[in-house]
């Protein structure tokens, strides 16, 4: 049997194994290797006034949970720079910005950065902001505090502007910064922008509040918790949002799709289906032949409730009277006409359509996300 004894702490741990091996003791700043047997208990010794013994199977979550903190390396302090993911602190020491090269997976047929691309290039910058910020506990973007408390994000709005979608191979930066929302509440807002030109592609914004992991319900602010994030919010905002309530839809709506089911890959490290994978949802509901020929130019989405493996899910579209819905009740295309420059098609009032997405069950269903969309005609394709 080996002790590891740190004198200035008055603190020992005392291994017994049930086979011959080698392992790392680690008390803050001393370490050394010792051979031991295990039986199954570990007995921890603090001082010379208290002892207790610790389940082997609880010594080895921590130990599990040491090395996956050591393989993400997540940092304890504040990073200025991040040179793995191409990212640095901005804005006055409080923002991030991330340098993104668009990939051939993540475009589509037309050689175009897809929606959902872009999507995850929110969510992705967003968590590597809590990342470098030197706050990220073990969670989906939870700080220190947050864990403490067993809360996680939840986002209740956003809404997607894109004027101009990047291309493959292009070079973007993807800026995302955080403020204020209310008392209890969080907004993150993105810009993302050629990294040559500078000319900004698309902008976004969206709500965030807290949810206890366990109970599911929501959350007020913890003083400790805002204490870690306010030093971090800043007066700005990416798009100056128009306040607009997105009506309900019902089954009279022109498009259903009904019995869709998650899949276990839908699902993020919160144990609920993806936000990405609702507009994926959503956006299945409209004509394919519509798609065609318009490219979606913003997205507002309304969260009412998360959604899990086990349910069932019906997506429901309704387009504008007055936008792709004809005389006859049929969805007109018509070819695009090129402008005067020859470059990009004349413009047209854009069409709109009214998104729902809800859980449908035996006795009642209830709502996941409302969502208004808007499209404009698509530019040449890439050749």
């Amino acid at each position: 049997m080996d002790s590891l004894h740190c004198p200035a702490a008055r603190f020992s741990v005392t291994c017994s194994y049930s086979r011959e091996h080698k392992q790392r003791i680690r008390v803050g700043r001393f370490s050394r290797i010792v051979t031991a047997k295990m039986h199954g208990r570990i007995l921890i010794t603090a001082g010379r006034s208290s002892r207790r013994m610790v389940p082997a199977a609880s010594m080895a979550e921590v130990d599990s949970f040491t090395k996956t903190r050591i393989r993400q390396n997540i940092p304890t302090e504040k990073q200025l720079v991040d040179r793995f993911r191409q990212g640095m602190i901005v804005e006055g020491g409080v923002g991030y910005r991330q340098t993104v090269v668009i990939r051939s997976y993540e475009v589509g047929a037309d050689k175009t950065a897809t929606l959902e691309s872009l999507l995850n290039f929110l969510q992705e910058t967003a968590l590597n902001h809590v990342w470098v910020s030197g706050l990220l506990g073990d969670g989906f973007g939870a700080t220190h505090g947050m864990v403490r408390n067993n809360l996680i994000w939840v986002v209740t709005r956003m809404q997607l502007q894109v004027d101009k979608y990047p291309i493959w191979g292009e070079v973007v930066e993807v800026d995302t910064w955080v403020g204020a929302s209310g008392k209890n509440g969080m907004r993150r807002d993105w810009l993302i922008r050629s990294h040559v030109t500078g000319q900004v592609f698309a902008r976004a914004t969206s709500t965030w509040v807290m949810m206890n992991q366990q109970t599911r319900r929501l959350s007020k602010m913890p003083e400790e918790v805002r204490a870690e994030i306010s030093p971090w919010f800043i007066e700005k905002n990416a798009i100056q949002e128009t306040p607009e309530t997105i009506k309900k839809l019902d089954n009279t709506a022109k498009y259903i799709n009904s019995q869709l089911k998650p899949k276990r890959t839908d699902l993020d490290m919160n144990h609920h289906v993806n936000n990405v994978k609702y507009v994926n949802w959503m956006l299945e509901t409209i004509p394919e032949i519509f798609l065609e020929g318009y490219q979606l130019f913003n997205i507002t989405l309304e969260y009412r409730k998360e959604c899990g493996s086990s349910d069932t899910v019906q997506a429901l579209c309704q387009p504008d009277e007055d936008g792709a819905q004809g005389v006859d009740g049929k969805i007109h295309i018509e070819q695009p006409q090129a402008s005067e420059i020859g470059d990009e098609p004349s413009s047209e009032s854009p069409l709109r359509f009214t998104h729902l997405l809800q859980i449908t069950g035996d006795s009642k269903t209830e709502e996941i996300v409302r969502g208004r969309t808007t499209w404009k005609r698509k530019p040449k394709a890439i050749h």
